[in-house]
């Protein structure tokens, strides 16, 4: 078997590997294939009968989890670190050897199998940042079942529409996760999650941490004895699925406030990840990669777990924060301790840490001499944060932009190619297999400088989206319909004259808070529940820290006195919001107004309370049903 190095090598300039990639994308994902074992190679690579439900490898068979531990482990290469568990937050520090992770796997796997978790169904993760978590993601992969990860402490309403959509048989959770000033319980959260939800698990496997044990119900199993148990001890070997076959399901927000499941196959994302590790990010076998995110989202998926082990290189498990964890070095001290050669994380943190250190005085403390990449997405990455790291660091700083449902990044500097000069506020140009165009509203092309709907002509590249989970309707409604034969991001933005894309935000109602989707439709839903609330509309609005944050305009029901009950009734929807969405949507300003902009048909103006909120002077639409509405809400949104 293979230990994952690279065949023959690439193209190496830039534009021939992207022009190859698209005049010939079976040839070109043809020789990336060689990067991974499969059981039955595949004969063809594209499978477009049947647009716009495109697969990729589709005669092709193999095992993710294989392909992610066994081989290295039979290549000789056991005995080399796999995951280092970094967790300032209890103190705790673990290495988890290629072998070690192995036997481990094989254990959890045969104990799913133990509970009658089988090929195809469901598991749903709902955990901290704990070796466990990445465990139980390799374990279903391992015998062919999805997993669907949901961050660790998603409020109950988000957890159960999630358990609703996957149907899982068996959830995999633990009593409690850490943050710096906190325990934040689980097992209530899932409890009350399950009594909402109309699907019941058949079990949930409990990891009691010692920070806050759980009370056991009926359903539940402690994961000591899950993990040590007959079935276990038995373990379980790789199971062979089709390339085409779901390895997960991913939850993102989507407009509607109904959660989409981003449904991603197992050949071509392997594949996929697999090629990026070295072309994108110039990451080689044995080398470390430290990916500061959470396995509950899609960075965290993509490179912290499938992508640095389909390599056989090294990752890094951090359960902790930029800042306060202890300090603003903790970064610096990670990469120092395990060697990493990158670092990948959001913006967010970032300025997180200038705030805190903003001489970045801490970096001399620590030996970044292996250190030679920072990569920051999630978010568009400011001028001003990038030239802050670029001087704290001395390494080049690499925005890259890509999305939950194409799974690894659509443009970037592609290092391990060919290393292009930056352009600050630009992730550079699109990576090869993805055919970006910018459109205006009647499918045409935009010439250089002038902004535009940013799509991409289908088919895209493997690892991306073929669909959403048992929801073909909606992916071509989100996604295709806007302009057929392209897939739209939701993003907008232009091309300059070198082909360098820019990304200025997004076009639809979906916020980033730090790096994190949510959805305008879940953040009203909450509000609209409160008794005094007739009517709500949610906004982004610019954070130096974060980005963006969500800001809330109200209007009470009539007989209801603003200036005397309003205090108490923002403090109720602040708390409501925490409780029903989750503390990750950050809502601290919630604005009573007297009524919403919206247009003839009804649509609320959003984008345009957005633009003004943020500085602007936008155009009043013609549409507008009473432009006196907008003008006496111009003060309140400008905070004049």
């Amino acid at each position: 078997m293979s230990d994952g190095a690279s065949p023959a090598a690439y193209p190496l300039s830039y534009r021939t590997t992207y022009e190859a990639s698209l005049t010939d994308p079976d040839g070109f994902w043809a020789e990336a294939a060689n990067l991974i074992d499969w059981v039955t190679p595949p004969t063809r690579i594209l499978d477009a009968d049947n647009p716009p439900f495109y697969r990729w490898y589709p005669d092709g068979e193999l095992n993710v989890c294989h392909n992610a531990v066994d081989r290295h482990v039979a290549a000789g290469r056991g005995d080399q670190p796999a995951i280092h568990y970094d967790s300032p937050v209890t103190g705790t520090k673990e290495t988890i050897t290629y072998a070690a992770l192995l036997a481990r796997v094989r254990a959890v796997a045969g104990g799913l199998r133990g509970l009658g978790v089988e090929k195809g169904d469901r598991v749903v993760i709902y955990m901290p940042m704990v070796p466990e978590a990445v465990i139980a993601m390799l374990a279903c992969a391992r015998i062919g079942a999805i997993h669907s990860v949901v961050f660790g402490g998603f409020a109950p309403q988000e957890l159960a529409a999630r358990i609703d959509d996957a149907a899982p048989k068996v959830i995999l959770s633990a009593s409690c996760g850490i943050e710096p000033t906190r325990v934040v319980t689980y097992k209530p959260f899932l409890d009350e999650a399950i009594h909402r939800s109309e699907h019941k698990p058949e079990a949930c496997v409990i990891l009691q941490r010692p920070q806050e044990r759980a009370e056991l119900g009926e359903r539940d199993v402690d994961w000591e004895e899950f993990e040590s148990g007959a079935a276990a001890q038995a373990g379980a070997d790789p199971v062979t699925v089709a390339a085409t076959d779901p390895l997960y399901i991913l939850y993102t927000s989507g407009t509607t406030g109904k959660p989409k499941g981003i449904y991603r196959d197992s050949g071509g994302y392997a594949v996929a990840l697999r090629w990026s590790m070295e072309k994108l990010y110039d990451v080689q076998p044995g080398e470390t990669m430290f990916t500061a995110s959470d396995v509950g989202w899609v960075v965290g998926h993509s490179y912290i777990v499938y992508g640095p082990l389909l390599t056989g290189a090294t990752t890094v498990l951090y359960e902790g924060k930029p800042i306060g964890t202890p300090d603003a070095g903790a970064f610096w001290r990670v990469i120092s301790e395990y060697d990493a050669v990158c670092l990948f994380t959001a913006p967010t943190a970032f300025r997180a840490i200038k705030k805190e250190d903003a001489s970045a005085s801490l970096v001399k403390d620590y030996d970044l001499s292996r250190f030679r990449t920072l990569y920051l997405a999630g978010e568009r990455l400011d001028p001003d944060t990038y030239e802050w790291a670029s001087a704290a660091l001395g390494v080049p700083v690499i925005d890259n932009w890509w999305q939950t449902e194409t799974g690894w990044p659509i443009a970037c500097n592609p290092k391990g190619i060919e290393m292009l000069p930056i352009k600050p506020g630009s992730p550079t140009v699109a990576v090869p297999g993805y055919d970006v165009q910018v459109l205006d509203g009647e499918g045409n092309q935009m010439p250089p400088g002038q902004e535009g709907a940013i799509c991409i002509k289908l088919p895209m590249p493997p690892g991306t989206l073929p669909t959403l989970w048992q929801d073909d309707e909606r992916y071509v409604s989100s996604y295709l319909s806007a302009y057929p034969g392209y897939y739209l991001t939701g993003d907008g933005g232009y091309c300059d004259d070198d082909g360098y894309l820019f990304v200025m935000g997004r076009t639809d109602d979906v916020l980033n808070v730090a790096g994190h989707r949510l959805s305008t439709g879940s953040i009203e839903a909450a509000l609209a529940g409160h008794e005094a609330v007739a009517e709500c509309a949610v906004i982004g609005v610019h954070d130096e820290l974060k980005g963006q944050v969500p800001r809330a305009l109200v209007v009470l029901k009539s007989g209801i006195d603003g200036d005397a009950e309003g205090e108490r009734i923002r403090r109720e929807l602040v708390a409501r919001v925490r409780s029903e969405v989750g503390a990750v949507a950050a809502l601290h300003q919630v604005d009573i107004v007297p009524g919403l902009p919206k247009t003839r048909s009804g649509k609320i103006l959003r984008k345009t309370m957005r633009e003004i909120a943020d500085g602007g002077s936008p155009a009043v639409p013609a549409t507008i049903e009473d432009a006196s509405v907008l003008e006496q809400l111009g003060p309140v949104l400008r905070g004049t």
